[in-house]
């Protein structure tokens, strides 16, 4: 069977980066779960922790993985490139430069880690 090629999957979570940013994050989770704007935030983490089944597969996978919010992302790959993306989103890097692995709507949708897993292993 051949192995593939570890490839650079860039998760980009539609929030902005801080501890402020990050403390109201959670509050929101927690008091209006329903209106919450990142689904890629709400099924990798809980509201103050790392979910375990996607930090198990995350430590294991032998991708690498880059992890941005969406002021993060801007600063270090829009200004350059130009990209223009709708939030969360889990991006790979290719030699073409980057390219959508989930979309925006496609992580909305999603309910649970073990989903987002199944995804990023059908598709690398």
């Amino acid at each position: 069977m051949e192995k593939k090629a570890a490839k650079k999957l860039i998760f980009v979570y539609n929030a902005d980066s801080g501890a402020r940013n990050a403390v109201l994050d959670s509050m929101h989770k927690i008091f209006s779960p329903s209106t919450y704007d990142c689904n890629l935030c709400d099924i990798t983490y809980g509201a103050f922790t790392e979910n375990r089944i996607w930090k198990r597969f995350r430590k294991d996978s032998p991708h690498q993985m880059v992890f941005l919010h969406r002021d993060g992302f801007s600063k270090r790959y829009a200004s350059k490139f130009g990209y223009k993306f709708d939030f969360p989103i889990v991006l790979i890097e290719g030699k073409k430069g980057l390219e959508v692995l989930i979309s925006n709507q496609e992580l909305n949708g999603l309910k649970t880690s073990r989903a987002l897993i199944r995804l990023v292993k059908e598709r690398t």
